[in-house]
């Protein structure tokens, strides 16, 4: 299992590498200057520091740890003899080692004083213009991303990792290029389309009985709404049942049926276009997409509609609350009709909410009909007759095969009782307990030929005789 500090150390180097490869594909968007010096910088002394003071002297342990690395970019143009700087941009990571050396656990986010006193070690010039990007492994807090420190001639961008592998990267500044900012996002294109991926497969169910908006993941996953389209319209055309519908604000993917080669697009030969109007195939494909769309159309809505009737619903307790805080009769009057307005209101949205509802469920009925119909007609089924004819004729072969099974066994048998001799068989009935008594005692007795000498050559028994 990876610790705090691997983790962080991972974040850093994955942060770094993405803003390198930023500005090498970049070009010349920041750096104007003719002689631009980059100077690399770390805060490995604080992390020895910290290891002393609690007496750690691992060096793998140091090694593992996050050193707070990054690089100063000195945008320099030649006035005369000496060389001014014109403009500064630093890529930094602030990560403070005294939790994660402890046991506390995780690290808690980044506060707004050392964000504070992290900004005034990378400040170079108080004259020339700054662009920062600073990342916290262990993100920032809510005051830092909402009213981050400000200083003169800085623009400040703050980038911390997400949970589903993303990056966020926010900018106090509404007037700061868009452009700048991608130069602190560590996530290309492709990893950001793979993400979107990634949330369409978990929430697959949702394509069921209804959509995914693309306004929805962009706001979910921080993405453009844009690249969420795009990402939506190539995992579409990976799944001949997923379709994409344009909306006003964004695609929405939904699942339908699949269809014949040539029916989406409007490429259908003539030919092709005859032989469907006269016959029904693929009549119920259409349908069901158009219905799936429709009721992909419906669940965004209603998902919509219950957002709306949460924040009334919130706001009836807001009202609620000030009512009986307050002890003026006539703001308590004005309370109640305001609530009683918005009840009104939480009311209507759920009647409508209802009716959504039922037709989406009618939708759904009817789009299952139309796939058990599609179903039933593409399996190409046996008829009644085909299915006796074949359970005939597995009747017959299975009795054939029982009668040569019965012969093959009753001529092994008899071929084993005609293969046994006299000897075997009365040893046979011997061991099965049939054998007589006379011929189990002529079995105990000593045999003659045991006490008497043996048969031995004739040469051998004269010689013998001589002896006696």
């Amino acid at each position: 299992m990876k610790t705090a500090a691997v983790k962080s150390q991972e974040v850093e180097s994955s942060y770094l590498a993405g803003v390198r490869s930023n500005l090498k594909s970049a070009g010349s968007v920041f750096i104007t200057g003719g002689s631009p010096k980059v100077v690399e910088h770390d805060q490995g002394e604080k992390v020895r520091a910290a290891m002393v003071d609690r007496r750690m002297y691992d060096r793998d342990l140091y090694a593992s740890m996050p050193h707070g690395r990054g690089f100063t970019i000195l945008d320099r143009q030649r006035r005369w003899f000496f060389k001014r700087v014109k403009r500064v941009m630093a890529a930094s990571v602030i990560a403070p080692p005294g939790p994660l050396l402890g046991s506390e656990g995780s690290p808690p986010p980044v506060t707004k004083a050392q964000l504070f006193e992290h900004l005034r070690g990378l400040m170079t010039d108080a004259k020339a213009p700054h662009l920062i990007g600073v990342c916290s492994p262990s993100g920032f807090e809510d005051d830092v991303w909402n009213a981050p420190p400000e200083f003169a001639h800085l623009k400040l961008v703050l980038i911390a990792p997400r949970e589903d592998g993303g990056w966020r990267v926010s900018s106090a500044d509404e007037k700061l290029d868009p452009r700048l900012s991608k130069l602190f996002d560590p996530e290309d294109v492709g990893q950001k389309i793979k993400r979107v991926r990634r949330e369409v497969e978990e929430r697959s169910a949702d394509l069921l009985t209804g959509g995914l908006s693309a306004v929805d993941l962009a706001e979910d996953l921080a993405l453009p709404v844009p690249l969420v389209n795009t990402a939506l319209a190539e995992i579409a055309k990976k799944d001949p049942e997923l379709r994409v519908s344009r909306q006003s604000d964004g695609a929405m993917l939904y699942r339908g049926a699949p269809v014949g080669p040539g029916e989406e697009d409007g490429s259908m030969s003539l030919a092709k276009w005859i032989m469907n109007l006269f016959s029904k195939e693929g009549e119920e494909a259409q349908k069901i997409n158009v219905l799936a769309e429709r009721r992909a159309s419906l669940s965004s809505r209603i998902n919509r509609m219950y957002e709306d009737i949460g924040k009334l619903e919130k706001k009836e307790e807001q009202l609620r609350g000030e009512g009986m805080a307050t002890d003026s009769k006539v703001a308590k009057r004005r309370i109640a009709g305001q609530i009683s307005r918005v009840r009104k209101d939480i009311s209507r949205c759920n009647t409508s909410a209802a009716l959504i509802s039922k037709q989406i469920n009618v939708i759904s009925t009817h789009i299952h009909n139309l796939e058990l119909a599609q179903t039933s007609s593409t399996a190409q089924l046996p008829t009644s007759e085909e299915l006796t004819e074949a359970a005939v004729n597995a009747e017959e072969m299975l009795e054939q095969l029982n009668a040569s099974d019965d012969l093959v066994s009753s001529l092994e048998v008899g071929m084993a009782e005609s293969a046994i001799s006299d000897d075997e068989a009365e040893i046979l009935r011997e061991l099965e307990g049939d054998a007589p008594e006379s011929t189990a005692a002529k079995a105990r007795e000593p045999s003659a030929s045991r006490t008497d000498e043996p048969n031995k050559p004739e040469g051998q028994k004269s010689r013998r005789a001589q002896a006696e």
